[in-house]
């Protein structure tokens, strides 16, 4: 069974004082902008490479085998990805580097 409240013990939206937060708002973005840039730049990247690569090689290279084309294409999807992995890691790894050049500045 539920129970009732009692309205007239709780403050509404008008009856709060409205100063807010105490400390100044964070704006910043949470995750950086070159994190985004990155993230874009290997979407692009995933989405272009494979295609251009199929139909380049398609014309050009393997004579209208469709079927070596679309393995290099998946080839090349998997470069990228794999670019993208490390390119992660290296990032995160840096991270790790300078958070702990700090804590032993601060020691």
């Amino acid at each position: 069974m539920t129970t009732r409240r009692i309205v007239s013990s709780e403050k509404t939206y008008l009856d709060h004082d409205g100063k807010g937060a105490s400390e100044p708002s964070n704006i910043a973005p949470a995750v950086p902008s070159s994190v985004i840039w990155t993230l874009l730049s290997f979407t692009f990247a995933m989405f272009t490479l494979p295609i251009g690569t199929y139909y380049f090689t398609v014309k050009f290279v393997f004579a209208g085998n469709t079927t070596f084309a679309g393995g290099l294409a998946a080839l090349m999807a998997n470069v990228v990805l794999i670019a993208y992995v490390v390119m992660a890691m290296k990032d995160d790894q840096a991270e790790q580097k300078e958070e702990e050049e700090k804590k032993k500045k601060s020691l």
